[in-house]
């Protein structure tokens, strides 16, 4: 990527990370305590930073507190660890070694590591058996979203009555892939590998931002992911509108940039074939749930249009007066995506239930292609 900017600059870092941070459950005046000490976006310097954000991982790892640790060092290596940013490096190495001294102390918490001959890509999974294979739920983040920020959810799989399988977008994290157009078949691999621990013929992909569009590809292909959930999915207009993409902001550009490895100023071209058509949209009928916020500056609201385009499909748009990947929002989001991920695998009706009392959504998913605000 010859003249490709370092990153984003310290504006969009600090506006994007909070979304991230609250995801995690970082607590905001901590994160605003540290955000008041970065002076720069990137460089190793000690108020740069990848360097505020280790030291204060650094610092948990110190006392034990290997869970926080790992939140904070994800956020030191937010949104992208380049190959010659030495500090956001190690932050991402630490990161990963923090989540497994912390998934050590606790049953039942394994991981997978699976390649292919372009690559590899790690998964955190929970409640895998060969002796009683349950449905599997696969959970993945966006283009800057680690493995690691999923802790609390593959700590509920045996509540859930479900086996889970947390990973990473290709280039991201720990994933060597390349993105590009095929990537939806680390999906297919995935489920290979733990067809022997888990019914992979009920799997649901819960996968957020680009991990959604990715999920929805690997649905088109392989007829075990019975479900997608997501949350801010680039469809088709996102690839395809030109005006559009000249407001897409410069975080998510260069982050496309490093994990497709092109200039910034192609990726647009680089991605313009990637568009679902309306056929693929409507081939396949499985539950989907899309969560889209009024003010995502990152992904049109017209990609809602795709998905209710045929009203015989089972489509339902969740409508919140939010920014991308609602942040405002994320209990209610979380209770949405889970649900539908245990409808679509065919989880015991009384699990649905309560997940659905607790979050309120009972009404939300009860009709075929319904858009609710």
């Amino acid at each position: 990527m010859n003249g490709t900017p370092s990153g984003p600059e310290l504006p969009e870092l600090r506006r994007y990370v909070l979304l991230h941070a609250r995801a995690q459950g970082l607590v905001p005046a901590r994160c605003r305590e540290l955000l008041d000490e970065v002076a720069t976006a990137h460089g190793g310097g000690h108020e740069s930073w990848a360097a505020v954000w280790s030291r204060a991982g650094d610092l948990l790892a110190g006392r034990g507190r290997q869970l926080e640790a790992c939140r904070h060092y994800g956020l030191a290596r937010f949104p992208y660890a380049a190959a010659d940013d030495v500090v956001r490096r190690r932050a991402q190495l630490l990161c990963v070694q923090s989540f497994d001294q912390w998934r050590r102390a606790r049953a039942g918490l394994d991981r997978i590591d699976i390649a292919l001959p372009e690559g590899r890509f790690a998964c955190w999974t929970a409640g895998l058996s060969a002796a009683q294979p349950r449905p599997l739920i696969v959970v993945m983040g966006g283009i800057v979203s680690v493995k690691e920020q999923w802790a609390p959810v593959l700590a509920r799989a045996d509540a859930l009555g479900v086996a889970l399988a947390v990973t990473e977008m290709p280039g991201v994290g720990e994933n060597t892939l390349p993105y590009r157009a095929d990537s939806h078949r680390m999906l297919t691999a995935l489920l290979d590998t733990v067809a022997d621990r888990a019914n992979v013929r009920r799997t649901c992909a819960i996968a957020l931002s680009f991990g959604g569009h990715l999920a929805l590809r690997a649905a088109l292909v392989d007829g075990r992911v019975r479900g997608v959930a997501t949350v801010g999915a680039p469809l088709r207009h996102f690839f395809l509108d030109r005006d559009w993409q000249r407001r897409v902001p410069d975080t998510t550009v260069l982050t496309l940039a490093h994990l497709i490895g092109c200039a910034p100023g192609d990726v647009f071209d680089a991605v313009r074939e990637w568009a679902l058509t309306e056929d693929e949209l409507g081939r396949r009928d499985i539950p989907v749930t899309y969560v889209a916020a009024l003010r995502d500056d990152i992904v049109p609201l017209t990609e809602t249009a795709e998905l209710l385009r045929d009203r015989r499909a089972r489509r339902d748009v969740l409508l919140l007066d939010d920014e991308h990947g609602a942040p405002a929002e994320l209990a209610r989001v979380r209770v949405a995506l889970l649900r539908t991920a245990l409808r679509a695998v065919g989880a015991h009706p009384v699990r649905r239930a309560l997940l659905g009392a607790v979050g309120g959504t009972q009404r939300m998913l009860s009709r075929r292609g319904r858009l609710t605000v």
